[in-house]
């Protein structure tokens, strides 16, 4: 789940671009923004997919029109590949000054699909933040796609620029875009890169042939990988292939940016910090440590989108996790063969008119009263089973609850 927000931000040059940021509604994992493919606007359906793909998986993500296309403003005929690059480093600086709860959006992670990927590749050797680079479909070199105008060529070089048909749509491509590309025409840049990168091509993608994902790779320093996107085509039509794709980019993103996290780990040891987010009336960002999670209220309460547990769920997992801990050390100590331990626990408020030995006519009073159900797995003899049931009595967080905890609360000035 994942809130979108359409903004805009300005380039180097001044001109205004449209861009769709995605917020994740759990626990962040980082920022990127994303490089649509040649003519495409952010609006394609692989932008649109992977974004929120990778949003869902706890990753801010922006996607935006590069200038001439989509919303974006100025003239496609006065872009270049240069151009381009400027555009991303200045959605990399705006996504940088925009912050979700207690964290910064800087981004270090680019992904880019098609020329976007030929971009995000050279874009990467320009910023030093850059930690990440993933390519969707993407060409070796910037200047693969100057065959769809090599036939204006001399009118291009005659008139500075020509109409051309491209995927059915007319577009005016100015000379400086074939003058730029043409500078773009090898992957010497490539071997200079120091980020993680990954390559995602498909083998039949007849855009852009297999044999340039080849090229980056071996171009290419470690680390790196190279996943085949079969079966998909080059705009990842299905939405199949796009999610494929998101949920691969996610799961080594958050291998490759773990060096880059320190504002997730905000927490000093033995203290949590809970700090309001941006996306929602309720949800909490909660920093234990280097541990991020996330509180809420479910969706059924006004105001609640259910993005995380809700408090009394911290409170049940903290006594269900102490009592395995509990079982297990005191098993370990003891050699006891356990193989698994399991807590099922619930909470409700019950009047303490229905507890045993209650007193009749008293005046109402509502108690909290938590269940649990521990379930062990292993080889183990009655008499050891109920000396573990005496023991998950005395957990450490169990002891606190049933001594009574108190809360001290003071205003930070």
């Amino acid at each position: 789940m994942a809130i979108t927000k359409q903004v805009e931000f300005e380039n180097g040059r001044g001109i205004r671009l449209a861009a769709t940021l995605h917020l994740p509604t759990g626990p962040y994992q980082g920022a990127a923004v994303f490089a649509h493919c040649f003519t495409c606007s952010r609006q394609s359906r692989a932008a649109v997919r992977i974004s929120s793909e990778l949003a869902a998986s706890g990753l801010a993500v922006l996607r935006f029109d590069f200038t001439g296309l989509g919303r974006s403003g100025g003239e496609f005929s006065e872009t270049s590949f240069t151009s381009n690059l400027d555009d991303l480093d200045a959605a990399c600086s705006w996504m940088a000054s925009q912050h979700l709860g207690a964290h910064s959006l800087q981004p270090h992670l680019l992904v880019g699909h098609s020329l976007g990927g030929a971009a995000v590749l050279a874009a990467a050797g320009r910023r030093d933040d850059i930690r990440a680079v993933a390519t969707i479909g993407a060409p070796s070199a910037a200047q693969h796609v100057s065959h769809l105008f090599d036939s204006h060529s001399a009118e291009i070089e005659a008139y500075g620029k020509a109409m051309v048909d491209i995927g059915g749509r007319p577009f005016e491509i100015g000379q400086q875009l074939v003058t730029d590309l043409k500078a773009y025409a090898n992957t010497e840049h490539l071997s200079r890169l120091s980020a993680d990168t990954l390559i995602m091509h498909a083998p039949q993608d007849a855009i852009v042939g297999i044999d340039e994902a080849a090229l980056i790779y071996t171009s290419l320093r470690h680390p790196k990988s190279f996943v085949s996107l079969d079966r998909a085509d080059h705009l990842l039509s299905q939405a199949e292939d796009a999610e494929f794709a998101a949920g691969v980019i996610s799961a080594w993103a958050r291998r490759a940016l773990r060096q880059t996290a320190p504002d997730i780990s905000v927490a000093p040891e033995g203290r949590v910090i809970v700090t309001g987010s941006a996306d929602g009336l309720f949800a909490q960002d909660i920093a234990a440590g280097r541990h991020m999670m996330r509180a809420d209220e479910p969706a059924r309460i006004p105001g609640g989108l259910d993005s995380g547990a809700a408090p009394y769920d911290f409170l049940l997992a903290g006594l269900g996790a102490c009592t395995a801990m509990t079982l297990r050390m005191y098993a370990e100590r003891k050699k006891w063969p356990i193989d698994d331990v399991q807590v099922t626990l619930t909470h409700q408020k019950i009047h303490a008119n229905d507890m045993q030995g209650s007193q009749a006519g008293a005046a109402p009073v509502r108690l909290d009263r938590m269940e649990r159900i521990i379930r062990i797995s292993g080889e183990l003899t009655d008499l050891q089973k109920d000396r573990l049931l005496e023991i998950a009595d005395k957990c450490p967080v169990h002891l606190s609850l049933d001594a009574g905890i108190d809360v001290c609360t003071s205003l930070e000035t």
